[in-house]
Formats: C-alpha cells, structure tokens, sequence
C-alpha cells in the first residue's frame, strides 16, 4: 500500500514509455520535478522501437522526418544525440516512378520559404504546364485558407475545389496525403493536411528537408531520453503493465499495477488513445472523453523489409511507388544496412485481408516492375501496426483531448491529443512536451500559493 496521499507530496508518474511519454519526462526532469515513468513492454518507443531482424536491428515502421519537426529535433539535442550524425538531411524531393519511368520528379533549390517550392513546381518533370500552374494556385491558396475544426472538409474535396488536375492529384497530392495523415484522401482531414503543408513549406526552407534517419529509431530519441531521465533521478519501471489509476474526491492519487500501488500527484497517461480510454472508462466525469476517444478510430502502417544484395540501390534514399501497394521505398543503406529495402503501405486497402505470403509476393512484383534488373530478395520481414494512427478524417479535431482533463492531475499525451497535427512523431513529442509545461505550470502557482508540489 502507498503511504497517505496528500496532493503535491508524490512525484509525477507518467505512464508509457514512448515518445509522447518520454517528452513528458525529460520536460519534468529537466525542471527538476521528481518522475517515475512506467512502461509494459522491456523497451521504451512504443509504436516506434527497434526490433530484430536475423542479425540485423530494424525498426517496427520506416519513418521519415522533416524540418518541421522543430520540437522532436530540439529535445534530441537536450537529451544528447547529434543531429547530423543521426540524420541525413537532404533538401525536399519528391520521385514518383511507374514501373522503369519516373512520372513525377520535384526538387527544391534551396531558396527562402515559399521560393524554393514555386521553383520546384515550375521544374517539375512529368507535368504538363497546366498542372504546374494549378499546383502553383494551390499554394498560393495555402496562405490564405483556413479551416475551422467544425467546416473541415475532406482533402479530396479541397483539391477539387481548388481546381487541381487529376494528374496532380494522383501523382502528387493523394502521395503527400497518405503519407502525412496515414488516411485516404476521400476522407482525410483538409484542415490537419493543410498544416503540415504550412509547417513544412512556409517556415524557413529547412523545414522541408527530409531527414532519413541514419539508425535505428531507438537510439534516435527512446534510447538517449531514457537514460537523460535516469541520470536526473527518475525511476523507470520496464516492464510492468498500468491496470488502473486511482480518483479520490476529483483527484487523482495512485497508480494501480499488478504488483503495487504508486502514488501520484500528477498522473500523465502517455499511452495509446484506446489504453487511455480503458484506464479513464470507471469514471463518469471522464466519460465525455472516452466517448470523443471511441471515435477516433484507428489506421494501419505495414513495413515490408525486403533483403537484397548490398549492391542493390535505388536512385534515391526514397522512392514513391505509383498506384501500387506499397507506396514508399526506403533504402537502409543510409543506415549502414545496404541491400535492405523498406517498403511502406500506409493506411488501410485491401492488402489488409492479405496473409503475409500474398502481401510479399504483391509488393516484390511491383518492385521487380520498377527495378527489372533487381534479383528476387533473398530474405522478408513484414511488421504490421494494427492500430499505428488514428483515422485523421475530416473534422477529427473536433474530437481531440486537451492535455488536461476534468480530473484534478490527471493530464493525456500523445499525438491523438489536440495539437493541429496528424498522427507523427513530431505530433507526439509536441504533445507530451506541452502536456508536461501545463503541469509545470500547475506545480508553479501552486507553490506560489503556498502548497508544497514536490
């Protein structure tokens, strides 16, 4: 049994080790607040980790970051990790091949937010000038629509609306869409794909370079955040899986695991939307949210690492895949691993009813169309997400948790949150490091009014 609560006596507990989590934590610790962080699984990164391949290390799902992620690349350094080493940085570009042809290719010079995105589309190879003058509209368009949570609209209807050609649409729009909100575009969020377009494109040019990372994800942020949180005092309990939190009177109090109870004062559940809902369900001031959670829904990510000869190599670290299964390629030789490719499906399709042998076979013919002269892979791995995002369809927002809730102390993070973003990386950290901020701020004016917070 925890000895008697009293509010503000106990440390912060945050519950799940992934990136929205360890944001939070190394926020806290970094302020000084005493941090106890509980994780179920024997490795922090959650729905990005590091997994085991033969005698190789690769990760549950390729990812690609950007400039924009300003808050993932900012607590990255904190925590000790050197960016250029880290990351390959390469300015934006975008290859789109159908079958031996590239079909669309775009490169940005490196030019001033927005020059270096009209000089791409006006070079643009594989459109026709019309579809470049549209694109062109449609950025100019991007500095001036707004959408508000309650008239959001799908991506699709946008792009008709703003009188893009099919050709961009299906080469470059629905590509960016799929790949940034992880949703058809027949559904997709306008309001959530027109800020990342804002975040990336209007900011200071570097934020729409690519950053491939170089290794695994777990040395990446996981790795180097856990052990910052250590060495500042936290105790960080592996796997021990969270059955319940505790309320008293409004407040939260207590963790519940199946080995003990920890107090509380503050209590962050970083975990999965539905894990957050399981652990709020007994609690009727919460049920509002865990309704809006209900709603969220839930979308697939399928990575399909396929082995070839070292010497095996695309023309460029990434390659989109037009109108096939998979959409993306990754060449791993960035991270020191040559001849592995990753393959990306993002969202659901019917791929999703396909066993492992269908789905392989599909996706290694596709590639064998684009890059005839490949041998067959001498060896797979498929992973598959399950629940990897959220469905970030129109007026999703409208659904989205604060970071604090209605019970005292009890505060949610993670990219589900509300914080204009889709489902990334950078979305989690965003949201775990402003969760952790409010509730330093809580700490702050409670001892301005003379409560003792730690």
């Amino acid at each position: 049994m925890p000895e008697p609560f009293r509010p503000g006596s106990h440390p912060v507990v945050v519950i799940g080790g992934g990136w929205a989590g360890l944001a939070a934590a190394v926020e806290l610790c970094s302020a000084g607040v005493p941090t106890t962080l509980i994780e179920s699984t024997r490795q922090p990164g959650g729905r990005a980790r590091s997994i085991r391949f033969g005698t190789r290390i690769v990760d549950n799902g390729q990812h690609l970051l950007t400039g924009a992620y300003q808050t993932l690349l900012m607590l990255m350094e904190r925590v000790g990790v050197d960016i250029d080493t880290a990351l390959l940085r390469i300015p934006f570009c975008f290859n789109l091949r159908n079958g031996v042809c590239d079909s669309l290719v775009l490169q940005a010079p490196e030019l001033p937010a927005p020059l270096h995105l009209i000089a791409a589309l006006m070079r643009a190879q594989g459109p026709g000038v019309r579809d470049r003058i549209q694109a062109l509209r449609f950025g100019r368009h991007l500095l001036r629509a707004s959408l508000s949570a309650d008239r959001d609209i799908s991506v699709q209807a946008l792009l008709h609306s703003s009188r893009q050609t099919p050709l961009m649409i299906s080469r470059l729009w629905n590509p960016l869409c799929i790949s940034a909100l992880n949703t058809p575009p027949e559904e997709a969020s306008a309001r959530l794909f027109l800020n990342v377009l804002r975040e990336t494109f209007q900011r200071p040019g570097a934020h729409s370079d690519l950053l491939i990372p170089r290794q695994e994800l777990g040395k990446l942020f996981p790795q180097p955040a856990m052990e910052f949180i250590e060495q500042r005092g936290a105790q960080v309990l592996l796997g021990q899986r969270v059955t319940g939190v505790t309320v008293h009177a409004n407040r939260v109090s207590a963790v519940c695991t199946s080995e003990r109870s920890i107090a509380g004062s503050h209590v962050i559940l970083a975990t999965p939307h539905h894990v957050a809902r399981q652990l709020m369900s007994p609690y009727p001031q919460l049920q509002t949210i865990c309704n809006d959670l209900a709603g969220l829904g839930h979308e697939p990510v399928s990575t399909l690492y396929l082995e070839y000869p070292p010497d095996i190599r695309p023309e460029q670290p990434l390659v989109c895949l037009e109108g096939g299964t998979a959409q993306w390629i990754f060449d791993r030789s960035v991270c020191n691993q040559p001849g592995l490719m990753a393959a990306v499906i993002s969202a659901r399709g019917p791929h999703t009813d396909w066993n492992r042998e269908q789905l392989t076979a599909r996706v290694v013919a596709e590639i064998a169309c684009c890059y005839p002269d490949w041998p067959k892979p001498v060896n797979s791995l498929l992973v598959r997400e399950k629940r990897a995002t959220f469905t970030a369809r129109a007026g999703i927002d409208l659904l989205r948790p604060a970071n604090r809730t209605p019970v005292q102390g009890l505060w949610l993070a993670g990219d589900y949150t509300d914080n204009d973003l889709p489902a990334t990386l950078e979305a989690a950290v965003r949201s775990g490091s402003n969760c952790a901020r409010q509730l330093l701020s809580s700490l702050a004016k409670n001892q301005s009014n003379g409560i003792v917070t730690t």
